[in-house]
């Protein structure tokens, strides 16, 4: 499986009736640039609102997952985000003219469908991945519903239901590949018990239903007066219940598609963790709020490990570069050299090293009873091992200068004191084009994270004495 974050070539279009509204919907699948994640734009709203696919936003289960940013709203979203995961793309819009995407027929075909014609395409950087070291579960005591997430070499999702009803008992689904997902789950339609959609067609809550989306297990006796409610519902004159306890004219897809469809949400909540996983999931009775709240624990979890995921460095083995390398590169000279030692260096990425001594010349006026590193110098040292990157891309790095062009996204966590051993860290986010590095940086000191920032810096050839 490719590394590279991936998107689509070309836009395509959908439209459907939202299953709780009734009303007419358009969504449009749109490419996004690398890093964008997967993202809900509301097209029909002032300002056209973003509201992305996160588990941070997610406020209500009933009936889907359903999204909330700054009082705007994106409901039953499950079916479209297993679609995109499953066709591995990292990077998309969303774009729809409703509060809910098409409820199409129940499934994630359309979707699927939709998405191979605007073609999946690779882009330039690399894809962010969470490997599973060890078990991760969550319990939700009432319900007896369980997640859990373990260690496997790929993505893979099993789905155990029981719905302690006779019509349905208890199912199983199993998903080694994300690649069999078009033709395992893709196709498994969304459904409901009999007692369920008596209750959304008193609240007046399932207008865009129809026999077409959404399988009805019949789970109770029907009475004349349901009978006559269900067919004014679905505008039908006939409607009958079929010897497997299913309402009318749909025929199963599989004898278990009631679990592969439960599957296919365990997919779409998941993607709300906003990372690749690799790991193999468990759910025994999963249902959305189970799912979402394992989603904003993972979250957390993938979160807290990348903040205090520090490099390690054996400092008494021989430095790639010393001072003396380090300054035959950078223009930089004391006091304003910030970094001591080069630790690795790649064509994406470079490690430095700064030890903070007592000596450091801004120490003298820069809360000289009680010395701190300045977050500036921190974010200048990060900038100065990038600037070793990126001098490294050329032949001659002595006769050029690397220069800021922004810093974004700047944020310090710890403090840095005299005695701390700083370890600098410079990723590429874009390969380097035209003299551009483009790089997410990270300072740790004392095993902890202290400095973050996304920096851009350009070389440029020095000027001729």
């Amino acid at each position: 499986m490719s590394s590279k974050q991936k998107t689509i070539k070309n836009e395509v279009t959908l439209t459907g009736v939202g299953l709780h509204t009734g009303n007419k919907v358009t969504l449009t699948f749109k490419p996004a640039p690398v890093n964008h994640g997967y993202a809900f734009v509301r097209i029909d709203l002032e300002g056209e609102p973003i509201i992305e696919a996160s588990a941070e936003y997610v406020v209500n289960t009933q009936r889907g997952t359903n999204l909330e940013k700054r009082g705007v709203f994106v409901n039953t979203s499950e079916h479209v985000l297993a679609a995109v995961v499953a066709m591995d793309i990292d990077n998309i819009k969303i774009e729809i003219n409703a509060a809910e995407p098409p409820i199409m027929d129940g499934s994630s075909k359309f979707f699927i469908e939709a998405l191979e014609k605007a073609e999946v395409v690779e882009q330039e950087a690399e894809r962010e991945e969470y490997v599973v070291k060890e078990v991760i579960s969550y319990r939700d005591e009432e319900t007896g519903s369980e997640i859990i997430l373990m260690p496997s070499e790929k993505y893979q999702i099993t789905a155990m239901v029981d719905f302690g009803t006779k019509v349905l008992g208890t199912q199983n689904a199993t998903l080694n590949s994300l690649s069999d997902f078009k033709s395992e789950i893709a196709n498994a339609r969304t459904f409901s018990f009999l007692h369920e959609l008596e209750t959304l067609l008193d609240n007046n809550l399932i207008k865009g239903g129809d026999l077409n989306n959404a399988i009805i297990y019949v789970d109770k006796e029907i009475s004349e007066q349901t009978m006559l409610k269900l067919k004014k519902a679905f505008k039908k004159e006939n409607l009958a219940v079929k010897p497997n306890g299913i309402l009318d004219n749909l025929t199963l897809r599989w004898a278990n598609e009631a679990a592969r469809h439960k599957l296919l949400d365990v997919i779409g909540d998941l993607a709300l963790v906003g990372t690749r996983i690799r790991g193999k999931v468990i759910a025994n009775k999963p249902g959305h709020l189970v799912n979402t709240v394992f989603a904003k624990k993972l979250q957390k979890i993938i979160k807290h490990e990348k903040r205090n995921s520090v490099p390690v460095f054996d400092l008494n083995e021989p430095p790639l570069m010393d001072i003396h390398k380090i300054m035959s590169i950078l223009p930089h000279r004391p006091p304003f050299l910030l970094i001591d030692r080069i630790l690795e260096l790649s064509d994406k990425h470079v490690v430095g090293m700064k030890n903070v001594t007592m000596n450091e010349a801004y120490f003298v006026g820069h809360f000289p009873n009680t010395p701190v590193m300045p977050g500036v110098l921190q974010v200048e040292a990060m900038a100065q091992c990038g600037g070793i990157l990126v001098l490294s891309s050329v032949p001659d790095p002595e006769n050029y200068l690397t220069y800021f062009m922004k810093m974004d996204k700047v944020k310090f966590k710890q403090k840095v004191l005299p005695g701390d051993t700083l370890i600098f860290k410079a990723e590429l986010i874009t390969p380097i084009r035209r003299g551009i590095c483009h790089m997410q940086a990270c300072g740790y000191a004392n095993g902890k994270l202290v400095v973050e920032a996304e920096l851009m810096a350009q070389i440029a050839k020095k000027p001729k004495e």
